[in-house]
């Protein structure tokens, strides 16, 4: 018991100090940059480690229950593969697609400068008043959109499957790592799974106080300072860049993709 408890607890803090990791802190940034609200990007944390999650787990219970071998190449692919999507995500925010998006496919995102709220004090009491001044827009007011669900539909699908299909190219190129590291040191396969499992939960929780903790500037001058804010979304797209293309040339030419000799070391 005292082995199994051992084995959840490094786990669940593995997992957490993963999600530290200085690429996984800069592909979060780029999507959280666009947030006015902290609890989204939490939420964006949280989706962004179920991704990583679903590909860990299986992509590491593929390597512990069948022992497969990843070939130094096809290692040192999957992590270039990482270096592509910072630059990718950068450009995104640079060039203003990932606001445009943003705008697009979230509800309601487009028509904030013409619904809005007022607060008046009656009584003693504050009510807060929702209109809009144009003709086509119907509001509807709803006691149960307080509830998580009706959180993620005003966030919108695409908002939603970004952090996540980020999440799951970040666990293709750490999956081999962290599956290896179990089979050095855990040789019971249920416990190995377990743990796989944990470091997982881990790194969900890890990643959402981060995004949390990033997107909180970002919703602050959103609200009250959009020229800084809109530096601050600059910023993380040309540190996402920059990162990306380092990262790029570390694995290509350092590590040896790009040539005839390469040599992987997971980590």
């Amino acid at each position: 018991m005292v082995s199994l408890l051992t084995v959840i607890a490094v786990g669940f803090l593995l997992g957490m100090r993963h999600a530290t990791d200085p690429d996984h802190v800069i592909a979060v940034s780029t999507i959280v940059s666009r947030q006015g609200s902290i609890r989204h990007a939490g939420l964006i944390g949280v989706l962004w480690g179920l991704g990583h999650t679903i590909t860990i787990v299986f992509v590491g219970a593929g390597i512990i229950l069948f022992n497969l071998a990843i070939q130094p190449r096809v290692g040192l692919v999957m992590e270039l593969a990482v270096g592509l999507m910072l630059v990718f995500l950068g450009v995104l925010n640079l060039t203003g697609i990932t606001q445009w998006a943003t705008n697009r496919f979230t509800p309601g995102a487009s028509d904030g400068d013409v619904i809005h709220s007022h607060t008046h004090q009656h009584g003693g009491h504050r009510h807060t008043h929702i209109h809009g001044h144009r003709p086509e827009i119907h509001i509807h007011l709803d006691p149960a959109q307080s509830c998580p669900r009706s959180a993620m539909q005003r966030i919108g699908l695409y908002q939603l499957l970004r952090p996540l299909a980020v999440g799951v190219m970040h666990g293709l190129a750490g999956s081999a790592a962290v599956a290896l590291l179990v089979l050095a040191t855990i040789h019971d396969t249920r416990w190995a799974i377990t743990y796989l499992l944990v470091f997982g939960i881990g790194t969900i929780a890890g990643m959402m106080i981060i995004t949390m903790i990033i997107g909180a500037p970002f919703a602050y001058s959103g609200k009250r300072f959009g020229s800084f804010n809109r530096v601050l979304g600059v910023a993380s797209g040309l540190i996402s860049v920059a990162f990306g293309l380092f990262t790029m040339f570390q694995i290509g030419f350092v590590d040896g993709l790009f040539t005839t000799h390469p040599h992987w070391t997971p980590h």
